[in-house]
């Protein structure tokens, strides 16, 4: 199993790009991308509803059926794995489930029994529009965690939002409460792969107190 390279979290968030070309050769474990996978989900959510699935493509041939899916993205074939991230519009239906868990971690039962049943109502009367919106920002959330982390054992990653979401819902037969996010591929990066990149200076993406056209 690869170890975590122990790199400080500044270097993490400045050497992280987004490659494109991946050696074939590599493959990472299925415990190992559990152990990713858990470090991602620490990502926070909608009152802590986890609204996240993720589906992991490492079969040749499922990455090969995801290929045209995917828009012929030759990473879907040659990293190690494509982790398809999906929202659940139907997280609130876990509610018990998840903060049972959080009375056994040490949240007071009063609270949880006070604040659940309260919660599961907004969500269940939620507008499918806000249900979306709700789900696709808890994916992001959780994507960056899933590529950070993934940078920090040693791997390389790439966000992808070019796919067809109805073939993928096709293929993979997933049901309606459940939207696709985007792909993500992680692997090790070919050799010469990867391109610096430049980021606009921070004056011309904020302003304070009121919006600076």
């Amino acid at each position: 199993m690869t170890q975590k390279t122990g790199v400080d979290f500044y270097s993490v968030i400045r050497e992280r790009q987004s490659i494109r070309s991946y050696d074939p050769s590599v493959t990472i474990t299925e415990e190992e991308l559990k152990e990713l996978l858990r470090e991602a989900t620490l990502a926070p959510s909608s009152s802590n509803l986890q609204p996240w699935r993720f589906i992991v493509v490492t079969d040749s041939a499922v990455k090969a059926d995801l290929l045209p899916i995917a828009n012929n993205q030759k990473q879907v074939v040659d990293a190690a794995a494509t982790i398809i991230l999906l929202g659940d519009t139907e997280a609130y239906k876990r509610a018990d489930e998840i903060y049972d868990l959080s009375v056994e971690a040490g949240m007071p039962k009063e609270a949880r029994d006070a604040y659940v049943p309260r919660m599961k109502e907004y969500y269940r009367t939620m507008s499918p529009e806000k249900a979306r919106s709700v789900a696709l920002i808890d994916g992001g959330l959780v994507a960056m965690q899933l590529m950070l982390a993934a940078k920090a054992r040693g791997y390389d990653t790439v966000p992808m939002g070019g796919f067809s979401p109805e073939k993928l819902i096709e293929y993979f037969q997933i049901p309606a409460h459940l939207i696709p996010v985007m792909l993500i591929s992680v692997g090790k990066a070919a050799a010469g792969s990867g391109y610096p990149t430049a980021r606009l200076p921070i004056e011309k993406v904020t302003s304070w107190n009121k919006l600076e056209q």
